[in-house]
């Protein structure tokens, strides 16, 4: 007979007072997602992961690429920023950037976007995030099945610099793309859809 599980165990929530306590297997979405702490953060492993304060760099790059990938967008795709990827019941991280399928999902009533719709995920480097940016979010990625994965660094005066990595059919990791594995100066690309992105002009006042 399986064990009963502890009278208080399904209710539990996180709060503003037990967030960094998560129980022996790992907070839920279900159990977080009306969590109301004064921060960003995401659910890695069923652990609350607090995504550090962003500079003036990061949020202009972010958004000025966002806009640019949402003229440039074309059925079915659609492009958000920073909404929640349900990757699986423990696994809510938040891309700075998705572009995703939205055939068959309803978008006014969804609170995470699924992962098996997503098909590109970007991260825009900060000095807190290099380690998760660089090594932990592609392999995540990878393991979610995102095909594709954008890396933008901090360049030479400012300008931002596109890694584009793609999963590689036979060992499923992250492997810059062959064709044109960094984008310096100008983005143009044909995945998801035909691209073409003065990098420079990001970060124009």
């Amino acid at each position: 007979m399986a064990a009963e599980a502890h009278p208080g165990e399904q209710a539990m929530q996180a709060t503003s007072e037990n967030w960094m306590y998560p129980p022996e297997e790992g907070w839920t979405w279900d159990q977080v997602k009306e969590l109301d702490v004064p921060f960003d953060w995401e659910l890695v492993d069923g652990k609350i992961v607090v995504r550090g304060a962003t500079t003036w760099w990061h949020d202009r790059v972010r958004n000025r690429l966002a806009f640019q990938l949402m003229k440039a967008e074309r059925p079915p795709y659609s492009t958000e920023v920073e909404r929640p990827t349900e990757f699986d019941d423990h696994n809510i991280p938040r891309p700075d950037i998705v572009v995703f399928d939205k055939t068959g999902i309803d978008i006014r009533t969804m609170s995470c976007t699924p992962v098996g719709c997503v098909v590109l995920a970007i991260e825009v480097v900060s000095p807190g995030s290099r380690k998760m940016d660089r090594f932990l979010k592609p392999a995540m990625y990878a393991e979610a099945g995102i095909a594709h994965y954008w890396r933008v660094e901090r360049g030479e005066n400012d300008i931002p610099v596109v890694h584009q990595l793609w999963i590689e059919t036979d060992s499923g990791v992250m492997v810059p793309r062959p064709d044109r594995p960094i984008h310096t100066g100008k983005l143009t690309t044909v995945v998801p859809f035909p691209v073409d992105i003065d990098l420079p002009s990001l970060i124009e006042m």
